[in-house]
């Protein structure tokens, strides 16, 4: 009987890149589970693999070899057009360079999540402005990106992350641009988000930022070499 708790399952999962006479083995049997309400940091140096594993669990790449179940569902072998469904409404999706459209609002930018799903304006505009209280930024709703700090621009791309109610949110190095003030905003934005119930998988470099996670992960060479859950995790502001 499959575990309702787990959200996604990675089991020997291997991924290679072949460019002419060149293979390279980004990813060595990779197996990792991560469970509904899981806050997880993944480390390691540069080149390890972090952000070709994030882009697997994003259902961006795909596995070479093993099996990657989510939501209880094998996803190893989709079309590409269910992979997109999937992405579009299930998984959130935050980037160390904001990804904002200048030329939109920051409700704009937050509606775009939306505008795929068969919403009416009504809905989407409540769901926006829902999104815009848990990032603190309604009071921002008609400016555009170059009038907001860094800060404020990555606390945008959180709530267009999970305007639709998205079941996973995945976070590459979300603090990279950021200096240690807006850093540690973000993180704790995202902590707080975590223990109202969204799920976060995060790349990042930094071990102060890992600590806002309840577990850490760390890659070395594409294999899991550590894996560590801590029972409690107190506040970090």
């Amino acid at each position: 009987m499959p575990d309702t708790d787990t959200l996604l399952m990675l089991a020997d999962v291997d991924k290679v890149y072949q460019a002419s006479s060149l293979r390279t083995q980004a990813l060595h049997t990779i197996d990792l589970t991560v469970r509904t309400g899981e806050f997880v940091a993944i480390m390691g140096p540069s080149g390890c693999g972090k952000t070709t594993l994030l882009n697997i669990l994003g259902l961006i790449d795909r596995p070479s070899a093993g099996r990657y179940e989510f939501m209880g569902s094998d996803v190893s072998r989709l079309r590409e057009s269910g992979l997109s469904d999937l992405r579009k409404q299930h998984i959130g999706f935050i980037f160390q360079n904001f990804n904002l459209i200048d030329e939109l609002t920051v409700a704009e930018n937050i509606e775009l999540a939306l505008l795929y799903r068969k919403l009416n304006a009504k809905t989407r505009r409540q769901r926006v402005l829902e999104a815009m209280d848990q990032v603190a930024l309604a009071h921002r709703a008609d400016h555009y990106p170059s009038e907001l700090s860094g800060g404020q621009q990555q606390r945008v791309a959180i709530a267009r992350a999970l305007v639709g109610g998205q079941s996973l949110i995945l976070a590459d190095e979300p603090t990279g641009n950021l200096d240690s003030a807006q850093g540690r905003e973000v993180m704790a934005m995202l902590q707080h988000l975590n223990r109202q119930g969204s799920t976060v998988v995060m790349v990042t470099h930094s071990a102060l930022h890992a600590d806002y996670a309840n577990r850490i992960v760390h890659l070395y060479d594409g294999a899991l070499v550590t894996d560590s859950t801590r029972l409690s995790i107190p506040a970090l502001g």
